[in-house]
């Protein structure tokens, strides 16, 4: 709970119903409880969110999300829960729906499918939220080759460089690049997820894992039980 009732803060959850990579991987089962679960417990138990909602058009989604302690204000709309809505679409509607009281000034977007979120990380990008210069914060994770000597593969099988002015570049010579962990997103509410002056909170790779297919959930529970367990 925010220690000033003057900045309050809302944490969103997005989880439609109709992923198709992995069939209602919104709750499906990962170490014996729903995937959604992970997200709103690092939100409920680091005390920074006067409110956990989650944006759901699912009702089986919604049921889950409020046995583990987040709120259901309404379901999604039907504009929102397609394949082409974006995360800044979702925000969008929660907060031109949900009619918040003046106080709340910040609010963050937590993926569903993020179980290697930490607590300590929420409260750093909130603190650089809050320190810095930045409308947004989210956290980031390094390539773990520099991505400048990238190579290419035609239709032939040939290979050439994306950008021949690295070929002869040593690695430890070229500036690192980062890549979005794709679990939260802080942000100033007058700004949304809109917002030009994006910071960024660095976490290693074994903090994060994208999950698209069954390898990535089977790798992500690895690295769960490697930092949890």
């Amino acid at each position: 709970m925010s220690e000033s009732t003057l900045e309050k803060r809302l944490c969103i959850i997005p989880a439609r119903g109709g992923s198709k990579r992995i069939p209602r991987k919104n709750i499906k089962d990962f170490l014996g409880k729903p995937i959604i679960a992970y997200s709103i417990e690092a939100a409920l138990n680091s005390g920074l969110f006067d409110e956990v909602m989650v944006s759901t058009d699912d009702e089986e989604i919604a049921d889950v999300a409020k046995k583990y302690g987040a709120t259901v204000p309404f379901l999604r709309s039907c504009q929102t829960s397609d394949d082409y809505s974006t995360l800044a679409d979702v925000v969008d509607e929660v907060l031109d729906r949900y009619a918040l009281p003046s106080e709340y000034l910040y609010g963050c977007c937590i993926l569903p499918t993020a179980p290697l979120i930490q607590q300590k990380k929420l409260i750093e990008g909130f603190n650089k939220l809050i320190s810095g210069p930045f409308d947004s914060v989210r956290p980031i994770v390094e390539y773990p080759y520099p991505i400048q000597r990238a190579l290419l593969l035609d239709k032939h099988g040939f290979i050439t460089w994306q950008n021949e002015g690295y070929a002869l570049t040593r690695s430890q010579d070229l500036v690192p690049t980062f890549y979005d962990a794709g679990q939260f997103y802080w942000f100033k509410l007058a700004y949304r997820l809109r917002s030009v002056k994006k910071g960024a909170v660095v976490i290693s790779p074994q903090e994060a894992q994208d999950i698209d297919n069954m390898d990535d959930w089977k790798i992500a529970e690895l690295k769960y039980q490697m930092i949890f367990e």
